[in-house]
């Protein structure tokens, strides 16, 4: 039974139906016990997984995820291991390859990785640093031995990366010899190489590639390594970091002179309406009363931007996506800088509520690096710390520097002031638009709400409702008279609407055709602002139509006014169109009569071929006077019949290409529109009315 094999013998005859039923029977006997066997609980029941199972079976412990993340996790632990070397002053170069088959090399310039007999624990120092957790050169950086900053202080890296490979192949370069090591899935094979060497320069090799076994996907993105390089380069200043990748055959160099003020002068470009500032402090401090005294240096540049913003914080080199101390230190410190400058200088309005951070945030980058000889990190991942002396540092650190500078500098503070207080009342003006869009769209549109003029259609199937949006009363008699009642709706347009690109949201908001066409869209809107991201209303399920057709005269008059609703929808319900639930129907130019027959021409060269064809015959020409002359029957057939009609679905293939036409055309580039009218005005001038 404990091989997982029944075997059933049986005496006699028995039928088919028999046997399957005394076999399941049997089945549930023997589950019953089999049930009771494995519920055993005792003291055999406790294991303790040794060697490389204690990664390879539960990956995610150290590296936070059994995913691309722990597989990232785990390049950066080899990474930090050179770019210590490097920190010490032990090379100044490190080249990562990102091979074909997903391994991963990363070479540095440092001392050579220690790898032969260590006397002191009588043990190969290899054992120790690629098949011992918990063991490294680091543990005494406190007593400033060696890696007084560093980027791991754990001692579980390396030996965790070879654990979590495939295969792993080190070469050490140091003492006059050259040192070899292979790993397969965690175990060594052929135990240290060494010969003698003479080489250029000492340095380690480490070839690996993460193994499918352990991790669900090795495949890492050029990006991120990327991204990774280029975010190390940044906090250690003058290292190159040098990344091949062979699958493209391109090479990248990563390399900051001057480190984070390099940085930020990179990211603000010229738009920064302040000069770089660059602070810099060290300090010795505990956590704790009974916690051991550490060193911790900081340092930090910033300039204020009215077009960009970040905020980016490192610790021993590692990029603190969650922040932490650093992150609170910079939030209390800037908030009540700014805040006590705004108010001993009179900048408040009366009975005006202070500033928040994220009206700080808004105009500000800022970057920060700093190194502890001890660092409590909320996992090994290191995304925050949680050093409370780090954090009380350079909170008091950021505070004086602040004030100081703000008196220094007072062009520069009046401009800073100014820009967070318009922040801050745009930000609030954007909230209070959000409450008054939420109120004026919330009302359902009903027989006691109702829209004016606006005509529902009969069904509440959504996948069958169709809305003309139509130009002016006339074209609603139009339609409504040729419509089919049962799924389409009529909503008219007065006029030329408010055009969407060039104004406020408070000023569209306080538009009745665009609220109410809002309402009866029933969808809400989508406000993107950097001051308040939660203005949105919009949800694509509350849509309460399948097609939205804009339908309006095929004139001047009437191609601005389409463009109008569809720079409207663009700007507060892009995804509208995204989504492909918006139509333009097209209208007939021109009613062509020959004898008893008639025929409909949407453009010129639709008529010049009708022509052609009754060449001879006596026509009537008629030119559209617009949807309001049209009978209903020419209406049904020319606009309104699935059958017969035309529609233009509107998707844009590109949609920065579509921004960047509507800001041409309906936006505040005024030259650029000149510009545009001046180049292509004359392939539009048969369109023109001049009868």
């Amino acid at each position: 039974m404990s091989s997982g094999y029944v075997i059933i013998i049986c005496t006699g005859i028995l039928s088919d139906s028999d046997a399957a039923g005394l076999l399941n029977k049997r089945k549930k006997e023997w589950g019953v016990q089999m049930k009771k066997i494995n519920n055993r609980y005792g003291n055999e029941s406790i294991m303790a997984l040794k060697g490389a199972d204690r990664v390879r079976l539960r990956p995610s412990v150290i590296f936070g995820s059994d995913g691309i993340e722990g597989c990232q996790q785990a390049f950066f632990e080899i990474l930090s291991n050179s770019i210590d070397e490097a920190r010490e002053g032990y090379g100044d170069e490190i080249k990562v390859i990102r091979h074909r088959d997903w391994s991963i090399t990363v070479e540095d310039k440092g001392r050579g990785v220690p790898v032969d007999y260590n006397p002191i624990e009588k043990r190969y120092n290899w054992e120790l640093i690629y098949c011992e957790l918990y063991a490294g050169g680091k543990y005494n950086n406190v007593s400033g031995e060696n890696y007084e900053f560093s980027l791991g202080l754990n001692g579980l890296g390396a030996c965790a990366t070879q654990y979590s490979s495939e295969y792993m192949f080190v070469t050490s370069y140091r003492d006059g010899y050259k040192y070899s090591l292979e790993f397969r899935k965690g175990e060594n094979v052929g135990g240290l190489k060494k010969e003698k060497y003479d080489y250029e320069h000492t340095g380690t090799i480490t070839r690996w590639k993460p193994d499918l076994e352990v991790f669900t996907d090795i495949k890492i993105s050029i990006e991120y390594y990327r991204q990774t390089l280029k975010r190390q380069a940044v906090v250690n200043p003058g290292i190159k970091f040098i990344l091949i990748d062979e699958e493209s055959g391109n090479t990248e160099i990563f390399c900051y002179e001057n480190g984070i003020v390099d940085y930020v002068k990179e990211l603000s470009g010229d738009k920064g309406f302040t000069s770089i500032q660059y602070f810099e402090t060290s300090a010795k401090g505990r956590d704790r009363e009974d916690k051991p005294e550490y060193k911790v240096k900081i340092s930090v540049a910033f300039l204020f931007n009215n077009e960009v913003n970040a905020l980016e914080y490192y610790h021993n080199s590692s990029f603190l996506e969650y922040g932490g101390a650093p992150d609170k230190a910079v939030r209390n410190a800037f908030v009540y800088e700014i805040d006590k400058y705004l108010r001993n200088n009179n900048k408040y309005n009366k009975n005006e509520s202070r500033i928040t951070f994220q009206d700080i945030q808004e105009s500000l980058i800022f970057v920060s690096s700093s190194f502890s000889t001890i660092t409590s990190y909320e996992n090994q991942t290191k995304k925050a710390i949680t050093n409370r002396f780090i954090q009380e540092a350079m909170t008091e650190f950021l505070k004086e520097r602040l004030e100081v500078y703000l008196i220094e500098n007072r062009e520069e503070a009046e401009k800073i002031a100014n820009q967070v207080l318009a922040n801050k009342r745009s930000r609030e003006t954007a909230e209070r638009t959000r409450i008054d869009v939420r109120k004026k769209l919330s009302g359902k549109v009903d027989f006691t709400n109702r829209v004016k003029k606006f005509v529902d259609c009969r069904t509440k199937d959504v996948t069958k409702r169709e809305l003309y949006i139509v130009e002016g009363d006339s074209a609603l008699g139009s339609c409504k008279m040729a419509r089919d009642a049962e799924f389409q709706a009529i909503m008219p347009v007065r006029g030329k609407i408010l055009n969407c690109l060039k104004a406020d949201y408070e000023v569209i908001f306080k538009s009745d055709v665009i609220v109410d066409l809002l309402k009866v869209l029933g969808c809400g809107v989508e406000i993107k602002t950097r001051h308040n991201r939660e203005l949105s209303t919009f949800s694509l399920e509350n849509l309460k139509w399948n097609k939205i057709i804009i339908c309006t005269d095929a004139d001047v008059d009437g191609y601005q006014i389409r463009t109008l609703i569809l720079a409207m929808i663009y700007r507060l319900m892009p995804t509208l169109i995204r989504e492909g639930k918006v139509y333009i129907a097209e209208t007939p130019l021109f009613e062509i009569r020959c004898r008893d027959k008639t025929w409909f021409a949407y453009n010129e060269k639709e008529k010049n071929d009708i022509l052609k064809e009754l060449k001879g015959e006596k026509v009537t020409i008629l030119r559209s006077k617009g949807l309001g002359e049209n009978d209903p029957d020419m209406m049904w057939h020319t606009t309104m019949n699935p059958e017969t009609r035309r529609l233009i679905k509107v998707v844009p293939d590109d949609m920065e290409r579509t921004q960047e036409f509507f800001d041409l055309l309906l936006g505040d580039n005024l030259q650029g529109r000149k510009d545009y009218i001046s180049e292509h005005g004359h392939e539009y001038l048969d369109m023109l009315d001049v009868s």
